[in-house]
């Protein structure tokens, strides 16, 4: 049975229009308005752990770094959701992916990829995504 994680969060659209959310935000220097994006990852497959921290790091490695070459952050994570069809609390491991981005098309592009081969991958139902504007400095 497949494993549904969080319902599927998309604000703004997954980050359409992108560029009317970092331009909407004023940030005083240092810090300059991006897009702040978080990917909610179920671990479970069909009822049991099926992502592995190996799988998930080679996750990462194909599918995540050469998408957000400038790096990200991974939370490990408890999450529940109910499962309508059999009317229950589901509660499994998870992952958050955190990272932030310029706001343009071709990043909103990247993270769709990135959602649709986790969902593919490792059978899941769907990834959350969000998106949000944030005043950033490194």
């Amino acid at each position: 049975m497949r494993s549904c994680f969080w319902i599927l969060l998309v604000i703004a659209n997954l980050i359409a229009p992108s560029a009317a959310l970092g331009q909407a935000l004023t940030c005083a220097a240092p810090q300059k308005a991006m897009v702040e994006v978080e990917l909610l990852f179920g671990r479970n497959i069909g009822g049991k752990l099926g992502v592995s921290e190996t799988r998930w790091r080679t996750f990462l490695a194909k599918e995540v770094t050469p998408r957000v070459p400038g790096g990200f952050t991974v939370f490990d994570t408890a999450g529940q959701w109910q499962d309508a069809k059999r009317k229950m609390v589901v509660r499994e491991p998870g992952k958050v992916l955190r990272v932030f981005v310029p706001a343009d098309a071709e990043m909103r592009d990247k993270f769709e990829a990135i959602a649709r081969a986790y969902k593919k991958q490792f059978r899941q139902d769907s990834v959350g995504v969000l998106t949000r504007p944030a005043c950033v400095s490194f």
